[in-house]
């Protein structure tokens, strides 16, 4: 009588399988709680698709369901959104978003470096045309819903404004050189719910972070000379750091253990900064920032949070783990350059570096590296990962990499 809970009890626990609907996932911060990726790959080991993509881009792939989306521009000035099936790699179908001329842009950024989002039922993209940005939605059959022109944007570095999911929303930053802006669009039809006109006038990067954090729902970025939360129910302000630099591109990440956000970045000063989340109004200089450092510090990748440890790889191509409540630093490790961002999943961290090499080491105090693997070809994009599977998008392919079968 008591064989079924004893093979209840002896069950192992396993994480349900997750979708990767935006960049850095489900909570925006490049973490799984899946387990049971691969570990070890090569161009052709564990590789279960490998798909060329028409023309180019840096965004990440996302996934939902059987279906993987991302983005690509041509020579010609066609931005277009990409829908793969997951089981085969096989483009589905691609759609024109925009064409026109290719804007000017940072010989290390591309004209299809905004990732995309999904909410299951829509899958919303941004490009920018001719100086606007431009903001679509599509169903999974790839018709255009709606798409919206939502105001300037100028930057010599060109354009990058991944949409995040917030509720019925998405949410796009467009802090820029002019009057920068982050603005809330709902979903069904792309009726601009509310704006934020954003402080002194800075290109930058960031895509918001959305958590409970503090006893309250906060949206955290860095950008245009300062570090800023805001309700992403209705834009109004929560705290503000001036500065302590001009630009930002990595986005925060929050340690629920710590209870910490975390900001890296920028340009031309470099700086970690660890915040409380229970603050108000103008807290720079104040007991609210726990630490703040000048070593380690990413202008591109973001970082990850991991139980005890805050890890991140920085503009030289060194990897750092620092203690994630006190700031101290661990340990440091030369890597190699990466503007991929880092993910986690069952205690591991995926370094991916330009080179298409990606390290996956185990978190913890000390150095420990798992495996070292090369996939074949430049890598910019931040991993996808969901339901057992890698998903790596190359200089010129999509791949899928999934673990061997048993």
């Amino acid at each position: 009588m008591f064989r079924p809970l004893l093979f209840v009890l002896l069950i192992p626990f396993v994480a349900a399988a997750e979708n990767w609907p935006q960049w850095r996932g489900p909570r925006l911060d490049g973490t799984s709680t899946e387990r049971g990726f691969a570990t070890r790959w090569s161009a052709t080991e564990n590789v279960r698709w490998k798909t060329e993509l028409p023309g180019t881009g840096h965004a990440s792939p996302i996934v939902f369901g059987d279906r993987v989306f991302t983005v690509s521009t041509t020579e010609s000035g066609e931005r277009f959104l990409i829908c793969l099936d997951r089981a085969s790699g096989k483009i589905l179908w691609q759609q024109i978003v925009v064409q026109s001329p290719l804007e000017r842009k940072h010989r290390e950024n591309s004209h299809a470096s905004s990732t995309p989002s999904t909410d299951g039922e829509r899958v919303f993209c941004t490009f920018l045309d001719q100086g606007q940005v431009v903001v679509a939605a599509y169903d999974f059959a790839g018709k255009q819903l709606w798409l919206k022109r939502v105001g300037g944007f100028s930057s010599v570095h060109g354009f990058c404004s991944t949409p995040i999911l917030h509720k019925e929303t998405i949410i796009v930053n467009c802090d820029q050189d002019g009057d920068g802006y982050v603005l809330a669009l709902a979903r069904t039809d792309g009726a601009e719910k509310w704006r934020i006109d954003r402080p002194n006038k800075t290109r930058s990067y960031c895509a918001p972070l959305i958590r409970e954090a503090g006893g309250r729902t906060q949206m955290v970025l860095s950008g245009s000379k300062s570090v800023a939360s805001y309700d992403p129910d209705t834009g109004e302000n929560i705290w503000m750091i001036d500065g302590p630099t001009d630009q930002w591109v990595a986005s925060p990440v929050f340690s629920a253990k710590a209870n910490l956000f975390f900001i890296t970045g920028g340009f031309p000063d470099h700086h970690l900064l660890a915040v409380k989340p229970d603050s108000t109004g103008n807290i720079t200089d104040t007991p609210q920032i726990v630490w703040h450092g000048r070593q380690g510090v990413a202008y591109v990748p973001s970082p990850i949070a991991e139980g005890d440890w805050f890890f991140i790889t920085d503009d030289r191509g060194f990897a750092h783990c620092f203690d994630a409540k006190t700031g101290e630093q661990r340990w440091e490790e030369r890597f190699f350059r990466q503007h991929a961002s880092l993910v986690s999943t069952g205690g591991l961290i995926y370094f991916l570096a330009d080179d298409g090499v990606c390290r996956v080491v185990k978190a913890g105090a000390k150095f420990e590296l798992i495996a070292m693997n090369t996939l074949g070809e430049p890598t910019y994009a931040s991993p996808a990962l969901s339901d057992g599977q890698i998903f790596l998008r190359g200089d010129k392919h999509l791949f899928c990499i999934e673990p061997a079968r048993r």
